[in-house]
Parts: structure tokens; sequence; C-alpha cells
């Protein structure tokens, strides 16, 4: 065919832009919730994000976000937009990449012909594949949010995609460009995320089969090269690189008495120097492929500078300043992740392993300009532990001890028999546990790691998904499912008629097409050309099973992790194009015609492949007109007081503020404090500094103190039984006097907690001057607000915490986001008052106390709840798909508006409280959000206002939500009935408490229809 490659590189760019207008008009059009707004606040202003860090990521962002052309409120947009292009790009790569390999199938070694039936066939190949990846669940989710996967995908097929052309070039002398292209791309991915580097034994493979002739040993010794370079990138090129800058830069700071940073220049100048030497010495001497070793190295090393740009900003103090990576000794800990722990790989411990030594970590330095060298703020002495032998083994995948949780999991798939081994307890008593076999621990990696954690996800993106709730492995939740009702239920029960509760947007069915297709191109590959099986298969599996094997997941994962096996869904969608070549063949046989074969086998293909996947998966991936991560986290920042403090906990709290105060310059007076990140010295020390409009946190003890390693965990020993000012308790531990230490069995003395019963008294004058009470409620005031700490031990931020507690002396607001989540340190739920979406700190007890929290402000609350300017993200509009992590916060949105209307209708404000239901109901819609089992209560409160009509609509709803749900559950198998145990018993309890509330408030013929049911129900399970 004369113009293959014009047609070839034609109907790529048409494909590409199939991607690109797809992913535009799915595209969220801000920031969406985990990690997204912290990766386009710290883009848009060149901030240092989370370990290992992401600078190429940001970069590029921060070119992206000029697009929004001053505008803030379209700068998440634009570096979402970038996201998009990223992956149709990838599709346009891949693409690429399924013809340059469906060609070869056809062709001869050495020859560029292809018949124009056999071109259109590839060309067929080649859309399908590129198609079905396009719409696959895992890849278009992370092609519309500013997050890495996009990007990483895009540099992934990039390289994929330059190994082949370098295979069809390899014979001129200009081929090793390609591989020199490779080694920069490898080096700028390390800039993005490290799952680019997983191609490498894929590339290697490519080589080695266009370079060699295949024999046994060679094929093992490819394999064993190609996994060196990975290591060496891994481990050498990008930890010692930084590793051996610091060493240097310590000899020459600390030994030397030179000035900071002269050993970093030096060892830079150093490896600059070599590389010169070595391109110089290698073209003297011609050593061709060495001079090329040194040119790819220099080009991953090239492509790794991206991570400078992190030391640079955080030397500027930027106020998000994860880890303050300000040098080589720091970044280096920074690139390696050591906030997040370890975890055990080829050999290490079970979960109930006792540890019965520890030994010393690295120590952790930092600078102190004073004296002009580095100084260790941590010596990590006995932070590491040294377990029992007997409960050791080799491939350990049951070996966290984190949570109950995990345990009970672990048992629940890999089994509780066990080993039994005595061990000693150290009090002259013993003790037998049950070590997990090998068998045990095996089986807990096939049926959770292997099956729940990558199984589970592939047949999502190529079978079909039940929906998007997090599964433990219950029927109910996150499986997958084809659609074809005989398969599905003999696994889940009757999937065919579900109630309208169980409805959900990511349920997509694809009735097995594409895993079908799939397969066949894998087995005409693997009949045509076992060498090009084997590459895919190796990036299949490097990117797939093999992260599974290296991450060695726990339990209990916060969220569903699919996205990272996004290049494993890759590989296979090269297999999906090559079945269409598949069914060429055959077909072939059958039809006369090669033209109409090609035509209608690639028709076929398009339609019931990518077009079903397409239609499927929209609903459930069109993010657009959808603001809910920032109008949340607007709704938190709205709540409180000018120059407040808000503690927040985990990602969803604190990214998206962290993302509308950055970006959008929201709010900026309100200091963010995450709770989780305060245990880390730099961030308190952060907390230090004033940012924006807000002030530094007022905290009594020295920053360096807070800096030293002895603060990472405070024991604390009640050697005080009564209870002791919150002050004089901090004062103890901040004070030097060795009297005030203990020392532990290494020898070091440590500062400690004295007592675990302590109080924060409580000027009343001083309350009411700065606003923290008003006026109405000074009889209220107590004199001092008592707690217990509940733990054995202080971490940074408690301490940090209870610091803040003693010293602010109601100067500043505090808020809490979840005070629950701290009630392990500072048990005060019930001085924690609602206000609008936070709880604000106040010495009073309020007149509402439900639910374990204290009052409510119910004129600041219905302020903030009732505001013009009130927003929860369209989540209540038709155009608008509710997602996951936005209907979990929801359920909290609700209860805000539930409170205000309990301390309304407690205040005689029954219109009030009706307004504020109303505005509940409006903004979370029974038709978006089912009513459940905690809407009887909204129902309650209508009553008690006196809106009597409203409260049967909601008890209708519930009614109806219910009953339509234990229907569905009498006609399923026992076996699938008893899964849904909890869920039926939950049903029976709300029919139960709707028929007494609607007979309470005298609703006879509602009542009887509940009770009917009610009854109903209880007699078939009587007679079951």
């Amino acid at each position: 065919m004369k113009n293959y490659k014009k047609i070839n590189n034609l109907i790529g760019w048409i494909v590409f832009g199939i991607a690109t207008i797809t992913y535009l008009l799915t595209l969220e059009p801000t920031a969406s919730w985990w990690d997204c707004g912290e990766y386009i606040a710290t883009a848009y202003k060149l901030q240092v994000g989370h370990p290992p860090g992401a600078p190429l990521f940001q970069l590029l962002g921060r070119f992206f976000s000029m697009f929004a052309f001053g505008d803030v409120s379209n700068t998440a947009m634009m570096i979402n937009v970038m996201s998009a292009l990223s992956s149709s790009f990838t599709i346009l790569f891949l693409y690429w990449s399924i013809t340059m390999l469906a060609k070869k199938l056809f062709v001869k070694s050495g020859s560029f012909e292809i018949s124009e039936t056999n071109a259109w066939a590839v060309f067929g190949a080649g859309i399908v594949g590129s198609l079905a990846y396009t719409f696959s669940d895992s890849f278009w989710f992370s092609a519309v949010e500013g997050e890495v996967y996009a990007m990483s995908s895009f540099l992934t097929a990039v390289v994929f995609w330059a190994i082949l052309k370098w295979e069809v070039v390899a014979d001129k002398r200009s081929g090793y460009r390609w591989i020199l292209l490779i080694a920069y791309i490898v080096g700028l991915s390390i800039g993005v995320h490290l799952l680019n580097l997983l191609a490498i034994p894929a590339i290697g493979y490519v080589f080695y089969y266009k370079r060699y002739k295949p024999t046994t040993k060679g094929f093992i010794a490819a394999g064993a090269i190609s996994i060196a370079i990975l290591a060496v990138v891994m481990y050498i090129i990008i930890p010692w690189t930084v590793a051996l800058s610091g060493k240097i830069e310590f000899f020459f700071v600390n030994g030397l008495g030179l000035p900071f940073n002269s050993g970093t220049i030096f060892f830079f100048l150093l490896v600059v120097g070599l590389i010169v030497f070595g391109l110089h010495y290698t073209r003297k001497k011609g050593k061709v492929v060495l001079n090329t070793v040194i040119l790819a190295f220099t080009f991953i090393l090239i492509g790794y500078s991206s991570f400078a740009i992190l030391v640079i900003r955080a030397n500027a103090n930027t106020p998000i300043n994860e880890n303050d990576p300000k040098d080589a000794l720091s970044l280096l800990s920074y690139l390696n992740r050591e906030q997040y722990g370890s975890w055990p790989l080829v050999y290490g411990q079970y979960y109930n392993a006792p540890a019965i030594d520890s030994k010393d970590g690295t120590p952790i330095y930092m600078k102190d300009e004073k004296s002009g060298k580095y100084i260790i703020k941590d010596d990590r002495k006995g932070t590491i532990p040294v377990y029992d032998e007997r409960f050791m083994g080799l491939f350990p995948r049951m070996w966290s001890n984190q949570k109950p949780a995990h345990i009970q999991l672990y048992k629940q798939y890999g089994g509780d028999k066990g080993k039994a081994i005595r061990i000693d307890k150290g009090d002259g008593t013993s003790e037998v546990r049950y070590r997990p076999t090998f068998g045990e621990n095996l089986k807990y990696f096939f049926t959770y790691q292997v099956d729940h954690l990558y199984i589970r996800y592939f047949l999502w993106n190529f079978v079909g998904r039940q929906n998007n709730i997090e599964s433990q492995g219950e029927i109910q939740h996150g499986n997958w499912i084809s659609g074809i009702n005989f398969i599905d239920s003999m696994r889940l029960g009757d999937q065919s008629n579900l109630p309208p509760s169980m409805e959900n947007p990511a349920r997509t069915k694809f009735y097995f097409l594409p895993l079908i297709l799939g397969l066949l191109g894998f087995a005409y590959q693997l009949k045509r050309s076992k060498k090009d099986t084997w590459v895919v298969f190796l990036l299949f599996f490097m990117t797939g099973l093999a992260i599974v094997i290296y991450l060695n997941q726990t339990p209990l994962q916060p969220r569903e992790r699919d996205y990272a096996y996004a290049g494993s869904f890759y590989a296979f969608s090269i297999w999906i194009g090559l079945g269409v070549l598949a069914l060429f063949e055959t077909f072939k046989k059958f039809m006369g015609n090669k033209k109409v074969t090609v035509i209608t086998v690639t028709a076929l293909s398009t339609l019931l492949v990518p077009t079903i996947m397409a239609t499927q998966g929209w609903e459930s991936h069109d993010r657009s007109g959808k603001y809910s991560a920032p109008d949340f986290a607007k709704m938190y920042l709205a709540s409180c007081e000018p120059n407040s403090i808000l503690f927040t906990n985990g990602d969803n709290d604190t990214f998206p503020l962290w993302y509308v105060q950055e970006v959008e310059g929201y709010r900026t007076d309100v200091r963010v404090v995450n709770y989780m990140l305060s245990s880390g010295d730099w961030y308190v020390n952060q907390m230090g500094k004033k940012v924006y409009e807000s002030d530094k946190l007022p905290l009594s003890i020295d920053p360096k103190f807070y800096m030293m390693g002895d603060q990472n965990y405070l024991p604390v020993f009640a050697r005080i039984e009564d209870r002791t000012n919150v002050k004089d308790a901090i004062d103890f531990v901040s004070n030097d006097d060795k009297r005030t230490k203990i020392p532990l069995q290494n020898g070091q003395w440590v500062n400690y907690l004295p007592v675990k019963k302590l109080k924060l008294m409580v000027d009343s004058a001083q309350v009411l001057k700065t606003g923290t009470v008003q006026p109405e409620n000074a009889n209220k005031i107590v004199k001092e607000i008592d707690w217990d700490i509940k733990q054995n031990g202080l971490y940074r931020n408690d301490l940090m915490l209870l610091d803040l507690i003693s010293t602010n002396n109601w100067e500043r607001p505090i808020y809490f986001a979840n005070p629950a989540t701290l009630n392990k340190v500072f048990d005060v739920d019930k001085y924690c008052h609602q206000e609008g979406v936070v709880y604000r700190f106040k010495p009073f007890v309020g007149p509402v106390y439900r639910d374990g929290i204290g009052g409510v402000d119910a004129e600041k609350s219905y302020e903030v709840l009732m505001s013009e300017d009130a927003r929860w993200g369209r989540l209540n509009k038709d155009d608008v798909i509710v997602d996951r992590e936005s209907a979990r916060n929801v359920s909290m949105s609700k209860q805000y508006y539930m409170r205000l209307a309990e301390a309304l209708v407690d205040a005689n404000k029954n219109e009030k409280a009706i307004e504020a239901l109303d505005k509940g109901r409006e903004f979370f819609p029974a038709n978006k959000f089912p009513y459940d089992y905690f809407m009887i209560r909204w129902a309650d409160l209508y009553y008690q206002a006196g809106a009597t009509e409203k409260a049967n609509e909601v008890v209708q709803e519930i009614f109806d939500r219910y009953s339509q749900d234990l229907y569905y559950y009498d006609g399923l198998k026992p076996k699938f009935k008893d899964a849904y145990q909890n869920e039926i018993q939950s049903a029976l309890a709300s029919l139960q408490n709707l028929g007494q509330l609607t007979r309470q408030n005298k609703q006879e013929k509602l009542a009887n229809d509940v009770d009917s049911v009610f009854y109903e129900q209880i007699q078939n399970l009587n007679l079951r």
C-alpha cells in the first residue's frame, strides 16, 4: 500500500480527536477529590507537594495554568485539560503502537510492503484497540482530573512506541537516537511517577530480539539485564545521585568547614566532568556502545534534574512545603518516602510477630545556621524493630498489625489456623501465638492481593462493574459484572431487577466482549509472533501483577486503587486491537471479498467493543458541571470566623481547602492545620510562620524543640493522679531539666508527660472579650474543661494541639472538621459547637447534645447553611453525576442541616427549622441520594415543626425505598439473602420506626401502609 504511512498517521490523529473530544466533554471543570487539589495548588504556585514529588507535572501544570489568562476559577480546568491532552496523546501513541505490531504480523522481516486489504485490517486493529482503551474505566477516570496518572500513561506510551520505532530503523546509523530519546523520557517520567520505569523490561526484550538470535541463555540474560537496568534506575540513579551528593555535602560542611551547598555544587560539577570525560574518551576510542550508555545515563539525569525545582522552591519557603527538602540530605528522605514507612517484600515479619529488640535507623540531619554545620535532629535510635525469627518468612503478605481490621481480613482471606509457637512475654509468663503458615500466606496473596486488588479491577475495565462503592469482598459492592444475568446471578444474586436504591452511575455491562476480543488477540499474536507476544506480556505483567507483588498492600485501602494498574490495561488493549486481526483471518475464509470482510469485522468490532464501552461508561465518567470538592471546601472556610484555626484530618477535608486558598485566594485568613501532617516536625515549623493573612499558630514551645526527633513520640506515665492544668503539663514537657526526663533501655533520656488527667482553666472575662461566647450564654461558661489522655504516648501533633490549646487563651477561634478524631488526646466533644459545617471549641455545654457532639450555634449555622452563597457542587442538578466521594461527604452535609433544624425546633423557631430541612432536601434530593434510616430523624423534625405533609413525603420516600429493597431481598436465593442480613435488619428497623413515628403523629393511613409491609416481611422471615 503506497500511502500506508499517510493514512496511518491520519487515522491516528482522528482517533486522537475522538479521545480529546471525549475527555474535554467529560472533564471536571475544577479540582476533584483526593490528591487533585494538592497537585493543582502546588502546580499553580510551584510549591512542594507530598513525597516523592512530581516536579515535571508541576512545571507543565504551571504552564497550562497560564491559559486561564488570570481567571483563577479556570486554573484547575486548564490543568485538567493537561491531563485530558496527555490521555488523548496516550491514545494516539497506542494506536501507532498497535498498527506497528499488527503490521509485523503481515509483512516479512526486512520488508515494508503490505497489501491494501491487510493494511486496512491493521488500521482496524489500531482503531478498535485504541478506542477500547479510550473508554476503559480506570484510564478514563484519570483522564479528566488534575492527577499524575494521565501524564504517566502518556510517557509510558511514548517510550513503548519509541522502542518499536527504533526496531524499524535499528540498522541505520541514526537508530540509537531513539534509545537516547527513551532514556530522556524515562528521566522525565521520574518527575511524574515511577510507573513508567516498569516498561524497561519490555523495551529490553525488543532490543534483544532485534540485535541477537534468540537462545535460551540469551533470553534469560536479556531478562536479567533488563531487570538490572530497572534496578539501576530505581535503586541507584534515583536515590544515589542524591545520596552521594548528600554525603559529599556533609563531608565538605562538617568535615572541611566549607559553606552550605559547597559539597553539592562540587558533586554535580564532578558528575558533569566525568560525563564529559567519558564521552570524549569513548568517542576517541571508537567505543560506540559505551558512548551510547553514557549518553543515555546523561539524558536520564537531564530528565531527572526536574527535581531541582523542589529544592529551589523549598528554599523559598512556599506555603505548601511538604517535608521541606531544602538540601541534598533532606531531599533523599523525601525521595525515599520515609514518612510513609516501609513494608517487607522478599523476607520479613508476619502480622503477629513479637518485637524482641530494636536497632538504630539512619540519623536525620538539619542545617544549623548558628554553627554552620549539619546537626542531628533525630538520631533514629531504636526505631527499627527486630522481630522474632520464628514469626518471619519468605514473601510475607500478611504483615501489617497497624489495625485490628487488617488482622481480621488476613484471617478471612488467608485462614487462621496457623502454626502454634510459644513466646515468652518477658514477665515470667508465656503465651501461644499462631503464626500464619506459608500456605495461608499464599492463599491471602492470591485471593486478596491478586484477585481482589488486581483481577477485579481488570475485569471492571473489560467485563463490567457493579458499582463505585468500595469493597472488601462482599457481594453488595465493588464487584465485576458482565450484564449476562445468568452468569452474574450465580456470583452475586439476581442483578436484573435491582431496586432504585441499588442503581449506580458506575454500573457498566460489557458482556465479556472486550475481554473475549483481547484473548483472541493474545492467542493470535502468540501463534504468529511469540517474540512480540512476550514483549507485550511483559508490559502487561510489569504494570499489573508486578505492582501487586511490590506494593504488598494491606486490606482496607482508603479507596480503590485501579488507577495504579492502567499500564496493564493499556497492554491488554493492544491485544484487543489484535483481536480484530484474529477475526479478520477467521471470517475471510468464509467471506469471498476480503475488503468487505475487513470493513465488516472492523465495524462490528468497533460497535461491539469501544462503542458499548463508551455508551455504558459515559454517565459514570461525565464530570462536567460538577464543583463538589471546592464548594465543600468553601463551605468549611465560610463557617470560620476571621483569623481562625481549622483542624482537618485526611486528604478530602484538606486538599480541596488548599486549592481554594492557594489558587482561588478564598479565605486565606483561616489557618488550615492538617492533624496527620502535624506529626512531622517540618509541618509544625511551618505552622509557626505567618502565611498570607493568617497569623502563625500561638505555640509556647520553641520551634526548635518540635524539630528534634525526641518529640516523635513522648511516653505518658501517670505519675500524677490529680487533674493538672494543661499549661503546667506543657511546661513540664518542654523543660530541659533532667528531672523532667526518663531513661529508656538504650540509656537515652527523653521527655515525657507525667499525667493523663488534664484541665484547661477558663477565664470567663477573656472568653466574653474575644467573642468566643456571646453574652446571652455567659452564665453557661464553665470554670474548667476536663479531659483524659486515652493513649500511652503523645505524638508531635498531639503535643502541638495541647500546646495550642494551653497558649491560645481564646484569642483565635479554634475549629475542628471532626472533633471525634482527636478524642484520644483531646476528648472535649461536648464543648465543640456546630457553626455552619465545622465545630468550634467553646467553654460551655450547649442545649443540643446529640450523637456525642456539643451544641449548635443556630444563628451562625443558619447564616452559613441558608446563605445564597451556600453551594454543594451542583450535585442536585440533573446534568451532574454524583461520584462516590461526593456521595460519601454528603452524609455529613445532610447532618449539618438536620442538627441545625434540631436546634431551631428546640428554640421554638419552627419556620426556620422547616426552611433548613427544605434546603437540605433541595441540595440533596432523594433521587440523587436515596433516603435511608438516618432520614427518619428529618421526618420527625418536620412533624415537630408542624410540617406534616413534608414529614409524610420524607416517610413515603423512606418507606418506598426500604419496601422495594425488602422485596428484592425476598426474591434472592438463601445463600445470597444471607449476605444481605445487615441490610434486611436495617430495613425492618427503619419500617418499624416509621410505623411508630407516623402513628405517634396520627398519620394512620401511612402508618398502616408501613406496618402492613413490615409485618408481611416479619412473617416471611418466620416462615423461613
